[in-house]
């Protein structure tokens, strides 16, 4: 992982309904359906889309569709991959 990957997750972390959405997938079996996400944050569904469109475009979760259902999984290799990256700093 680079530099400009590392900022963007950590630019998409530093928001308090993004992490509450990372660990509810985590507690959901790292799988979330759409609709479990409006019951945990309680906002409207383009707040909703907002925030998942930011984790998505840093990869750190990935969409999948079953018909007209929509599910969330973490993506764990660039979870891994940025937490090797922060405990790379952390052995300076």
């Amino acid at each position: 992982m680079n530099l400009k990957e590392a900022r963007k997750i950590s630019k998409a972390l530093a928001d308090d309904t993004r992490l509450q959405i990372l660990q509810e997938i985590r507690n959901k079996t790292n799988c979330l359906p759409c609709t479990d996400i409006f019951d945990i944050t309680h906002l409207s569904q383009p707040s909703i889309s907002h925030h998942v469109k930011q984790l998505i475009d840093v990869d750190l979760i990935i969409q999948e569709k079953e018909g007209r259902k929509v599910r969330y999984r973490l993506n764990e290799e660039v979870l891994n991959a940025y937490i090797t990256f922060l405990n790379k700093l952390k052995s300076f």
